[in-house]
């Protein structure tokens, strides 16, 4: 008051410059246990010489006692920290308020982090007194964090230091911020990004000068892993319902790699992030996140870290390098899936120079690639019996490239014979007449048929064909609801999931939930449930004991929809289930799939997106037969693309690609092929569907290309080879 009075704050700059420069002081600083014995912060005098010499009281919590309190629902304590959150935010509001302080703030941080660096690197400061947590706690509640003050002189070295923290002060740290509201966390949240986005703008970076190598982009990134987990505690979580891990044991016989006397570089077990493993949950596990997860992803990374070195790091030197990939929340999934791709380029180049070597000491007909020699009238059975037999001698043959020939057919597989083989495998296989799927027609998703009569081998066999088009970077036909990719990645299904998969059973489940008059005598329930088999016949299952005689009433509806979801969603289809998952897992068990992507961006690498730029596709598309972008036909075709409704484009996109979605990276990436198919006629368009190519005749005026080609893709279907 009396500085406010006077109009210098000389004095208390003098105070904040000794508290929030010293770690002791800090430490000290706005405990919730210390007893009432200090002024307020607003009393110091300029003279009050005897009253700056003890800054760590003077900073303490009961120094914020007159400014406005905040609203009961503010009060945190989820971690056992010492620290007054309240008051620490009471202070800062009052000092932010003061104009001269705020340089006082940043010198004071600049003064403090190299010796919580020197704290951390040599004295295990954190072991013998957890409250020195307390000094990251308080300084993080600074709002002004991400203005270029800070974020150019301290807030590098803070991140610094704070990275060094043991994974256990991390997890704390992680759970008390989980605890803050949506305000809060996000203003954390931000403050990092803003410091790593400041700092690659900032800088040029090549292949010689990595941004991996940028210590401050480094440790930034490793302090928004810590508010990444926060989020997701803070969110709906689901650390339950997992499915049971399958046996990854390691086998007693020598791998082909040891044989030679190489150490492998794909060793079993899947990859754990330590602080996941502290905090004892996984991004799968997220239902809803307090910060939705795209906002953890920084384009300014993206768009300049080195994946085929980031990849390197990630497999080889992960003790010594830092890899993006070990912090996958901040990259999308175009730069995810690079990495991935080079993860299996490496692997198949990996498995067909061994295979070469070991053939030569063998004296046998090396055997480099993935070959699959089938029937188009056979190509399930063909199919079948080469990879049934593949995954029983040598499963490692499943991660070499595949090449794909039909026979009696000419032709090198250059991608294009892989692609038709997958269109022709899906087409069979989902066919409802076979009986392995049951579709939906309002939400047009397959899901598993518990009666089917199909043996479980077939089902291994789609299981390895999805695998493979991972593998092989093929966009695949496939509508399975989100459970599907959450199932593949360890997860059970559960209520929730219905509302995707089983949208009629979901909505009739919640109004049960919710329905506030008597349920047992208004709904005559049972713990008896009944189904149709593939025949249309009913089924009754008892989802307890002697179900029919237990009745569903307002104490026990949620374990009736729990049990229902249980049954739909996992015991009914299990045995297809775990046969479909194995064939999956013979392609992806060594991959870092299951580390790097969350379900809905394995189904985004399997199935592509639903976002159309169909800008991007005119940009990349090439012209052959005589076309080319200038031609009149051609400007033509693309006014009246570009003028189709979102139903048409995807019709067109099926017709031409195969499917109605584009992969990875947008549909700019497709590499479509617009050939010249003679000149004016009433033919209409063909497609070659394996090699995304549209055969497109020369109609004499835009009004007949539109005719025809909206006749083309609403009736006919064209695939073949070029």
């Amino acid at each position: 008051i009396s500085c406010e009075e006077e109009g210098d704050y000389s004095a208390l700059i003098r105070i904040i410059g000794k508290v929030f420069s010293n770690s002791e002081a800090l430490v000290k600083s706005f405990r919730k246990d210390e007893p009432n014995r200090t002024k307020n912060l607003d009393s110091f005098t300029p003279t009050d010489d005897k009253q700056s010499e003890q800054p760590s009281e003077k900073m303490g919590a009961s120094s914020a006692a007159s400014l406005p309190d905040e609203s009961p629902t503010e009060m945190l304590d989820p971690c056992e920290v010492t620290v007054d959150i309240n008051a620490v935010r009471r202070v800062y509001d009052k000092l932010l308020s003061i104009e001269q302080v705020e340089a006082a703030l940043v010198n004071a941080l600049v003064y403090l982090t190299p010796n919580m660096e020197l704290d951390l690197d040599y004295l295990d400061v954190y072991e013998t007194n957890p409250d020195y947590l307390n000094i990251f706690i308080i300084v993080m509640e600074n709002s002004n964090l991400h203005s270029p003050e800070y974020l150019e002189v301290a807030m590098p070295q803070f991140c610094k230091a704070m990275s060094k923290l043991p994974v256990t002060a991390l997890a704390r740290l992680s759970k008390l911020w989980s605890s803050y509201g949506l305000r809060h966390i996000r203003r954390i949240m931000e403050t990092f990004q803003q410091l790593i986005t400041f700092t690659v703008i900032s800088n040029d970076y090549d292949g010689e000068n990595l941004v991996n190598d940028d210590e401050t982009v480094v440790a930034a990134t490793q302090c928004l892993k810590v508010v990444f987990y926060a989020s997701i505690l803070g969110g709906e979580v689901d650390v339950e319902h997992n499915e049971e891990d399958e046996d990854d044991s390691e086998s007693d016989e020598l791998t082909l790699h040891e044989l030679l006397g190489e150490e492998r570089l794909y060793k079993k077990g899947p990859r754990v992030d330590p602080l996941e493993k502290e905090l004892g949950v996984r991004p799968v596990d997220c239902i809803k996140p307090l910060i939705p997860f795209e906002d953890f992803i920084n384009e300014s990374v993206n768009d300049v870290v080195e994946m085929d070195k980031d990849f390197t790091f990630f497999k080889v030197n992960a003790e010594t390098k830092f890899s993006f990939q070990s912090c996958p929340f901040i990259l999308n999934v175009i730069t995810k899936n690079q990495g991935l791709y080079y993860d299996n380029r490496i692997r198949m180049y990996s498995e067909r120079r061994l295979t070469a070597l070991y053939s030569m000491v063998q004296g046998q007909q090396p055997n480099p690639y993935l070959k699959l020699k089938v029937r188009r009238d056979h190509i399930i059975d063909d199919a079948l019996v080469r990879l049934e037999m593949i995954s029983m001698e040598n499963p490692s043959d499943l991660k070499k490239q595949l090449f794909v020939e039909f026979e009696g057919e000419q032709g090198v597989d250059e991608g294009g014979v892989s692609k038709e083989f997958f269109q022709l495998v899906l087409e069979e296989i989902f066919n409802l007449d076979i009986g392995m799927f049951t579709y939906d027609d309002d939400t047009k998703l397959f899901w598993f048929n518990s009666s089917s009569l199909e043996t479980e081998a077939q089902y291994t066999l789609i299981g390895i064909v999805l695998g493979l088009a991972i593998y092989n970077n093929c966009i695949l036909d496939v509508h399975f609801p989100m459970v599907v990719y959450r199932k593949l990645l360890g997860k059970r299904g559960t209520y929730l999931d219905l509302s995707d998969s089983h949208p009629a059973l979901y909505q009739s489940l919640k109004r049960l939930l919710e329905y506030t008059g008597n349920v047992e005598e208004d709904m005559t329930l049972t713990f008896q449930i009944s189904h149709t088999d593939l025949f249309g016949n009913p089924i009754l299952y008892d989802l307890k004991e002697q179900g029919d005689q237990i009745p569903v009433t307002k104490e026990n509806r949620q374990e009736f929809v729990d049990l229902y979801a249980e049954y739909i969603l996992n015991k009914s289809m299990e045995r297809q289930f775990r046969a479909f998952k194995k064939g999956f897992l013979m392609v992806t068990n060594e991959s870092p799939l299951k580390y790097l992507f969350r379900p809905e961006e394995v189904e985004l690498l399997i199935c592509g997106s639903r976002k159309l730029d169909f800008e991007a596709l005119e940009k990349t598309t090439e012209y052959d037969g005589g076309y080319s972008k200038d031609s009149q036909v051609i400007k033509d075709f693309w006014e009246t693309i570009h003028s189709f409704g979102e139903e048409q484009k995807r019709l067109f996109l099926q017709f031409t690609t195969g499917t109605d979605r584009a992969p990875v990276g947008g549909l700019g990436k497709l590499k479509m092929i617009i050939a010249k198919n003679g000149s004016d006629t009433d033919r209409l368009p063909t497609s070659h569907t394996c090699f995304n190519a549209l055969l497109l005749p020369e109609y004499s005026s835009k009004e007949k290309l539109k005719e025809r080609l909206l006749k083309a893709i609403t009736y006919a279907k064209g695939f073949g080879m070029l």
